[in-house]
C-alpha cells in the first residue's frame, strides 16, 4: 500500500505560535511557524491509515522540530518533548540571528558606493597577516589612544565565543601599552537590533576580557559617536583593526580611524556567501592600487613600516 503525506500551506514566521499535529494528540509550542498545518495520511483508495513511524520521523526531521534520533515515541515523557522544543527554539533564535548578521542592506548600499564613487574609503593605511604584527608600542608613542577591535576573524574564528589561542599575547600586550582603552566592536553582539538587552555582549565581555560597544548602526554605516563617548576620544586619535575591506576599513576611514587590515584568522565556519564577497573585494582593492588609488590621509601616519614588526 503506497503512503501519501499530504500539507496545507506552512508560513515562516519569527513569532512562536501553535503548531498541530493530529496524531501527537497534544499541541506543542514550536517556533518559526505561523497558521496551522494539516498532516492526513492516505491509502491509494482514500481511506484513513496508521501513520508509519519512520514517516513521521521524517517528517519532524524536514520541519526542523527534533532531529531523527530524539523522535517522539509513545513511552516518550511529556517533559522531554518540551524540553527538545526548547532546544530547538534556541537554536532557531540564533539561525534568525545569524541570518540577519549576514543581511546587512546598509552595508549593501554602501558598498556601492564605494564601488562607484568612494574607492579610497575600502584602502586600509596597514596591512598584517594579524595583530600579532601590529607595533602597539609605536602607536601608542605615535599618539594613538585606543583600539578598536572587530571580532569574527579579527579575534575569533567566525561566530566562535572564544578568542584564538594563537593571537592571545598580542592582545594582552595591547591591553598594557593602551592601559586597557581597548574595545571591541561587531555587527552582532552589543548590536541593540540583536542584543537588545546586552546580554550577548556581556557574554562575550567574559569570554575574552575585552569590552563590547553598544550601538544602533551596523558596520559600515553609522557614526562613531557611540565609541567617541567610550573612549573620551575623538576618532583621529583611535584605530579601527579588522578583516573586512568594505565593513571594518570603510567604516573606520569614514569616520576619521587610523584603519589596520588583517588577514582572516581562518576560512573555517565563514559563510559561503561572506567567503565570495571577501574575494570579491579583494580583487577590486587590489585593481584599485594598480591603478594608483592611495588610502585616505592620517595626519598621525608617518612611515608604515614603524607601526609594523615581527612576531615573536
Amino acid at each position: 500500500m503506497t503512503v501519501q503525506i499530504l500539507f496545507t500551506s506552512i508560513h515562516i514566521s519569527p513569532s512562536p505560535s501553535i503548531f498541530s499535529i493530529p496524531d501527537l494528540k497534544t499541541n506543542y509550542k514550536i517556533p518559526e511557524i505561523r497558521k496551522s498545518s494539516s498532516l492526513k495520511l492516505k491509502s491509494q483508495n482514500g481511506h484513513r491509515c496508521k501513520k508509519p513511524k519512520k514517516s513521521a520521523e521524517q517528517l519532524f526531521h524536514t520541519l526542523g522540530i527534533m532531529s531523527l534520533s530524539s523522535s517522539p515515541t509513545d513511552d516518550t515523557p511529556y517533559s522531554k518533548l518540551v524540553s527538545n522544543i526548547e532546544e530547538e527554539s534556541v537554536d532557531s533564535k540564533t539561525m534568525w540571528a545569524k541570518l540577519g548578521q549576514r543581511f546587512n542592506s546598509a552595508g549593501i548600499m554602501s558598498s556601492l558606493r564605494v564601488i562607484f564613487k568612494e574607492q579610497h574609503l575600502a584602502l586600509p593605511h596597514l596591512n598584517v597577516p594579524d595583530i600579532r604584527w601590529v607595533n602597539w608600542k609605536e602607536l601608542k608613542e605615535q599618539g594613538f589612544q585606543g583600539i578598536v577591535f572587530d571580532k569574527d576573524n579579527t579575534l575569533t574564528a567566525p561566530y566562535a565565543p572564544s578568542l584564538w589561542p594563537a593571537i592571545a599575547d598580542s592582545l594582552e600586550d595591547c591591553k598594557s601599552v593602551f592601559q586597557g582603552r581597548i574595545a571591541l566592536l561587531s555587527n552582532s553582539a552589543g548590536l541593540y537590533q540583536y542584543d537588545p538587552d546586552g546580554s550577548e555582549a556581556k557574554a562575550l565581555e567574559e569570554l575574552i576580557g575585552i569590552p563590547v560597544i553598544r550601538h544602533g548602526s551596523k558596520k559600515p554605516s553609522g557614526t562613531a559617536k557611540d565609541i567617541e563617548k567610550y573612549f573620551g576620544y575623538d576618532p583621529s586619535l583611535l584605530v579601527m583593526v579588522g578583516d573586512r575591506h568594505f565593513t571594518d576599513i570603510v567604516y573606520g576611514n569614514r569616520n576619521g580611524f587610523l584603519t589596520i587590515l588583517t588577514e582572516p584568522l581562518t576560512l573555517a565556519g565563514e559563510p559561503f556567501i561572506v567567503r565570495q564577497v571577501r574575494k570579491l573585494e579583494g580583487v577590486l582593492v587590489q585593481y584599485w592600487c594598480r591603478k594608483g588609488l592611495k588610502p585616505t590621509r592620517h595626519h598621525l601616519l608617518l612611515s608604515k613600516h614603524e607601526y609594523i614588526k615581527s612576531p615573536d
